[in-house]
């Protein structure tokens, strides 16, 4: 762990998405136990070989239709879901399944971990300027913040196609710095993976951590600066009034 920045420095709050802002569960749960029984059903005579080959493939417990911690899908691109796809359903055209699964994901109903405007709203208000860095695909990404009602409060908003990388690459972050013009040691970066965290860290921001996702904290603490209950605790952090 580095030396945490004083939070009265901060200025630029750049956010991952799931697990982070909208509960990781509630959300990709449902999207996955529907995406698994779709999927199976190209072939009746072999469906629930199929779901369960899936189910595995995509680190997915259908029994109680939660995520597995070790699950790659849990932040990772949509390359990583097509490709634990097709390891099961091999005769699956790439480019289809893309739009399936693009078409799908921005249509899933999002749960917020707090209510996000009133939030957002006490951040801006304190003087904070916010990202979103996500490892799904942008049109998705800004479909939920839209549903949200959130999006306007976001200065940047980038996904893993955005021409910047995925994390725990640093691009995203280096991009939302130049769209802002806010030094990375005044930025942090907030998440609930350790793909956020270490993105955050090779940004040269403080890496902030929250326990909304899957991961615990025994599992982010060696990778964060902080670790906070969730992103409701930023004000107090941040000793906004």
């Amino acid at each position: 762990m580095s030396a945490v920045v004083d939070p009265r420095t901060i200025r630029g709050l750049i956010f991952d998405k799931d697990g982070t802002l909208f509960d990781f569960h509630a959300t990709w749960s449902v999207w996955a136990n529907g995406l698994i029984d779709r999927l199976s059903g190209v072939d009746p005579s072999k469906a629930e070989l199929l779901a369960e080959g899936l189910a595995d493939r995509l680190g997915f417990d259908r029994a109680t239709r939660r995520f597995l911690p070790q699950s790659a899908v849990i932040a990772g691109t949509m390359e990583v879901v097509i490709d634990a796809i097709r390891s099961t359903l091999p005769a699956l055209e790439e480019a289809p399944l893309r739009r399936m699964i693009l078409a799908s994901t921005a249509a899933a109903e999002q749960v917020e971990v707090a209510p996000l405007g009133p939030l957002l709203d006490r951040l801006i208000a304190g003087g904070m300027t916010l990202g979103l860095a996500t490892n799904d695909s942008e049109e998705p990404a800004r479909a939920h913040l839209e549903r949200a009602g959130v999006l306007g409060r976001f200065a940047f908003v980038a996904g893993y196609d955005s021409g910047h990388g995925a994390k725990p690459m640093p691009g995203m972050l280096t991009a939302f710095c130049a769209a802002t013009g806010i030094a990375p040691a005044n930025c942090a970066m907030i998440g609930d993976s350790t793909h956020d965290l270490e993105s955050g860290r090779a940004a040269g921001m403080t890496a902030v951590a929250v326990l909304t996702g899957i991961a615990t904290e025994p599992d982010l603490a060696p990778h964060a600066d902080v670790v906070l209950p969730s992103v409701e605790a930023l004000p107090g952090w941040l000793g906004l009034a």
